[in-house]
């Protein structure tokens, strides 16, 4: 009973599955998983409000506001110690153009655009024109010029949501069009887990495929995987886990042939990968030059270098694209409609969007796709001198690597405590570096190089040092009983939303 986890993991899955909602009705049992799910937050606890004790905390709002003056002096102290480590290159992904001049641009534009609402278009007739002209110029950029298709789209607030609004859009057009109550997507285990929210979200069958040895979507096994009810299959060009671009060409020519819809999961790759073949990599195919894929979203707040909230969701023709759309006509307030899952939205944020798109223009961003995938070849490069490490697939600019002799977690651990915010990884264990222009200042994948060789080190003369992270994406990633494991991540998020 004294590690219960460690105990339930060396359970086959089958058992293990059957014993979950045994444990969950034993008081003694879950109250023992409990006691050491809150000793894991608590070890956490300093990394999860650093600020405690340092700033003033609010459970009610104060009797007098504070001065203006006073709340921007704490904000800019805020923010000038977070900015420096993903300003230094410290951090995978998460800012994707970080320099300063830009920064002050797109804050400038979004200062101007404050009040403006998409969905009051009739006030700010000008987020009509912005939010128009960055799924047009999107469009362009991802093949809508090699195809007699209209390619049309919508500006959301995220990846997330422009799978979201897919994979509904897909969902009613087969209830509208074959009747069908039971929908299902078939993806690749590789795919985001946006897809897996959007089959919560919207009673959807997920069926997640396991990839081949070189990460890669199976094509064979989800050809396997499809049936009556299947209405889209999904493809990433590049995955989030491993980097690399699964066999789009097959995938749209299996949908094609099937007569499903492709979803291309561009939102890491939509700014980089269409530039990727002409500078000398080794590039397929992705999207709507395909005749099979029928919609694909792209991150503009990623590699658009837009600010953080706008992604853009694309789609093979009109009639697809209004099964995402929301409209009500007999509501007491008035005729509602909106286009996402938002009824207000930032529209300040689509003018930062399209002001980034505009600003850095086409040969901006060749310039940056060239330096980000040269720079994430070299440390590709480096990675593999490391005896103790390996790479994992042919990756573009998401850089996986493992250890065959190391706990990773550990190295994880490590390269936190030498001022690094990687991704940790699961099935298999593993750590990702998205490499961002961050990464290609002078003298940063030098640094990162030497610390994973000194982070390898340390874990190799240490093997049983205890704390940090590893023990927690340790437990994820051996406990067969997913239903407990994410247990403990609402905890974590529970933990978050404490007044600390």
């Amino acid at each position: 009973m004294s590690d219960l986890p460690a105990i339930l993991s060396k359970l086959p899955p089958a058992v293990a599955q059957l014993l979950e909602s045994f444990l969950r009705r034993v008081p003694v049992l879950r109250r023992q998983l409990d006691r050491q799910y809150d000793a894991l937050i608590d070890d956490l606890a300093a990394s999860l409000h650093p600020y405690q004790g340092k700033l003033p905390a609010y459970t009610h709002l104060p009797r007098q506001g504070r001065t203006r003056a006073d709340i921007l002096a704490e904000m800019t102290t805020l923010q000038q110690e977070e900015q420096q480590r993903w300003r230094a290159g410290y951090v995978s992904g998460a800012v994707y153009h970080g320099d300063p001049a830009h920064i002050d641009f797109l804050n400038e534009v979004y200062a101007l655009n404050s009040q403006s609402n998409p969905l009051h278009f009739d006030l700010w007739p000008s987020t009509v024109k912005y939010e128009a002209e960055i799924v047009a110029m999107t469009a362009h950029l991802l093949g809508a010029g090699a195809t007699t298709d209209p390619i049309v789209g919508t500006v959301t607030s995220g990846g997330t949501e422009s799978i979201l609004l897919a994979m509904r859009a897909y969902r009613d057009r087969a209830r509208a069009a074959r009747g069908l109550k039971r929908t299902r997507i078939v993806a690749p285990a590789s795919a985001h887990a946006a897809f897996d929210k959007a089959a919560q979200y919207f009673d959807m069958e997920l069926v997640r495929v396991p990839v081949g040895p070189d990460y890669r979507a199976d094509v064979a096994a989800m050809a396997a995987a499809l049936d009556h009810n299947t209405v889209a299959l999904v493809g990433s060009a590049p995955s989030f886990p491993h980097g690399v671009v699964d066999s789009i060409p097959a995938l749209a020519e299996l949908a094609h042939s099937r007569g499903v819809g492709l979803h291309v999961d561009a939102c890491l790759g939509g700014f980089v990968m269409p530039f990727a073949r002409e500078l000398g990599y080794a590039a397929p195919d992705f999207d709507f030059r395909l005749p099979g894929v029928t919609s694909l979203s792209a991150d503009t707040h990623k590699y658009g270098y837009a600010a953080k909230g706008t992604s853009v969701v694309l789609y093979r023709g009109e009639a697809l694209r209004r099964y995402q759309y929301y409209a009500v006509a007999d509501w007491p307030g008035g005729l509602y409609f909106s286009p996402t899952l938002a009824g207000s939205r930032p529209g300040a944020l689509s003018a930062a969007c399209w002001a980034a798109l505009v600003n850095t223009g086409e040969a901006g961003y060749r310039a940056a796709a060239a330096r980000i995938l040269a720079t994430a070849q070299l440390i590709r490069r480096w990675i593999e001198q490391i005896a103790d490490l390996v790479v994992l697939g042919d990756p573009y600019f998401v850089i996986a690597f493992a250890s065959p002799t190391l706990d990773i977690y550990r190295v994880l651990d490590a390269m936190n405590a030498r001022g690094w915010s990687l991704n940790g990884l699961h099935r298999p264990a593993a750590i990702h570096l998205c490499v961002t222009l961050r990464h290609t200042e002078p003298g940063v994948a030098q640094r990162f190089f030497d610390d994973l060789q000194a982070a390898v080190a340390h874990v190799k003369a240490h093997p049983a040092e205890q704390g940090g992270m590893a023990p927690v994406y340790g437990m994820a990633a051996t406990l067969p009983m997913h239903g407990i494991v994410e247990d403990l991540l609402k905890r974590m998020v529970d933990a978050l939303y404490r007044v600390e």
